[in-house]
């Protein structure tokens, strides 16, 4: 996987450690205050969100100068564009590494094999392509669509009465009914086939561009189907098939680690066996109480694993690249970007990560 670049002195903190574990942020807005705030925490790689869809809310600490990058079916950033984006975010001592995922408006004509699916192909071999010559090294991207299944159901008070999102399946009002929008009941061969074709079309465009594609697991990993749509990566098994389909070195995982957490996984035999294959290029760090059915994500330093025997498992598999929050509890004073649940994770993250590197000294 491509490695990314670190600010000079947190580098050869790294390098004197022999290990690369950094600790990076997504965000929408790339607001000067937002950075500030980024680097302020002490993370060092940024993942922007694209802008064109509210798939989560993201409050813009100053609307007047804040920097987003429109990414979206019909609106692809130019060379230009990027550039000016990642040289802003180098301003402020930080490393644009990538674009946190595609939306679902740019890959659900090729996931259903609709008209329309050649076209959006191309849109996203010209995204893979300027983001290779911007040098932005990570695309993610996901095989599930979003807001058209749901995600979550209501949300649960955890430590301190803080909020932390929550599924739970007994509360889907229509489980078995056709999600907004589908026409009919897909197959799972029939999603296999229209994924490996997407495959084929951009992952040699990746290799030629020098940029990492990274696929996300489905979330929630729950029943082989649901709302009519099969739900492919949602198991060990489904991912090693997906990286076999098309193999590629430019072809990896973005590693959710609260989804493996809730298909009842253990985290470090999954980083083991990704790490193993080399097919890990970057991690969401979250984690959750509980298991599909039923689960809710909490604090990173509760939930189902210990992350002090992740992060030594990072450092035992010589993983080399960012995990990043994601999912973070909304905690007493937030704004909508979640920012001090947010802090609170990098800042524990963080510690670990020292606290392990000490160790292994």
């Amino acid at each position: 996987m491509a490695d990314t670049h670190t600010p000079d002195g947190d580098r050869d903190r790294e390098a004197e450690a022999g290990a690369d574990v950094r600790v990076g942020v997504r965000t929408r807005s790339l607001s000067p205050p937002r950075l500030r705030y980024i680097r302020q925490l002490g993370a060092t790689d940024v993942f922007v969100d694209h802008a064109d869809v509210d798939e989560e809310p993201d409050e813009f600490n100053d609307r007047e100068a804040s920097v987003t990058l429109e990414v979206g079916r019909d609106a692809i950033p130019s060379v230009a564009e990027l550039v000016e984006a990642r040289e802003h975010v180098e301003a402020a001592g930080l490393t644009l590494t990538g674009i946190q995922s595609l939306p679902y408006s740019l890959y659900g004509d090729v996931m259903f094999d609709r008209e329309g699916k050649e076209d959006v192909i191309e849109q996203i071999a010209t995204l893979i392509r300027n983001l290779g010559e911007a040098g932005i090294p990570i695309l993610g991207y996901q095989w599930n669509p979003r807001g058209v299944v749901p995600m979550r159901t209501t949300p649960v008070e955890i430590r301190g009465g803080a909020t932390g999102t929550a599924f739970d399946y007994d509360e889907l009002e229509a489980p078995d009914e056709l999600a907004p929008g589908i026409d009919r009941e897909y197959t799972e061969e029939e999603f296999w086939e229209n994924y490996q074709y997407f495959l084929e079309q951009v992952l040699p465009v990746a290799e030629e561009a020098g940029v990492d594609l990274a696929l996300h697991p489905v979330d929630p990993p729950v029943l082989e189907s649901m709302c009519g749509i099969p739900r492919l990566c949602r198991s060990v098994e489904n991912f090693e098939k997906a990286m076999e389909l098309v193999p590629s070195d430019n072809h990896g995982l973005k590693l959710c680690l609260g989804c493996f957490s809730q298909m009842g996984e253990d985290v470090e035999e999954v980083l083991r066996t990704f790490g193993a294959r080399d097919e890990i290029v970057f991690i969401h760090f979250r984690d959750v109480e509980g298991e599909v059915p039923r689960f809710h994500e909490t604090f990173v330093d509760e939930g189902n694993f210990d992350t002090p025997d992740v992060v030594r498992t990072l450092h035992e598999i010589g993983y080399e690249g960012a995990v990043i929050p994601d999912h973070v509890p909304l905690m007493e004073g937030d704004d909508d970007w979640r920012h001090r649940g947010r802090g609170f994770t990098v800042g524990y993250l963080r510690g670990v990560i020292d606290t392990v590197r000490s160790e292994r000294r």
